[in-house]
């Protein structure tokens, strides 16, 4: 029995302008998916796609844990799009192979009288093959676990989201956007012997 689970979240934060505006800060992919995820959790596949191992998730006595590939990038007007292109269930393999996982999110600056506004939305949708004997479930019942376990992943990504991107921007901002220059496997110039 084939069944979907989908969930939605919109989040709106507050910018306190610094140094450097956010929308430099939007065009680096790899500070973003650090801030809603735990950086060791996070492996670079290239300069717009990423790996993200999850925190094991629960659903009725299964545990698993998705593998998620993003890409992530910016485009000119500084927003930020979000979309997956694979993903892998490490645990289950029964359910690794009837399992699709559809993702999209989009971040984008709002300005409005000298104050900005991060204003995003990500929705996430499931298509599982319910395994014997989780199948003989009622629909509604799995249809509500499912779906609050989505909800429950995203909402962990929005409060991540909420209070790391503010303080990594703000620390990025304070350190004059020091990385916005530099591309993946780039290095700067050392500066042990300065030319005055």
């Amino acid at each position: 029995m084939t069944s979907r689970f989908c969930a939605s979240q919109s989040v709106e934060i507050k910018v306190l302008e610094q140094p450097v505006p956010i929308q430099h800060y939007l065009r680096q992919p790899q500070r973003l998916v650090s801030a809603i995820a735990d950086p060791k959790l996070i492996k670079q596949l290239s300069q717009d796609c990423f790996r993200l191992k999850m925190r094991p998730l629960h659903f009725m006595s299964l545990s698993f844990q998705p593998i998620v590939d993003l890409k992530v990038w910016a485009d000119a007007a500084g927003t930020v799009h979000l979309t997956s292109v694979g993903c892998h269930i490490k645990g289950l393999d029964y359910i690794n192979q009837r399992f699709a996982l559809n993702l999209q999110g989009k971040l984008y600056p709002i300005h409005k009288k000298g104050i900005t506004i991060l204003t995003g939305k990500a929705d996430l949708k499931v298509n599982v093959d319910v395994p014997f004997p989780f199948s003989l479930t009622p629909a509604p019942v799995l249809e509500t676990t499912g779906n609050g376990l989505l909800k429950s992943v995203l909402a962990r990504i929005k409060g991540k989201l909420m209070h790391q991107l503010l303080l990594d921007y703000r620390q990025w901002a304070n350190q004059g956007g020091m990385t916005s220059n530099i591309t993946q496997g780039q290095q700067l110039a050392p500066v042990d012997n300065p030319i005055v």
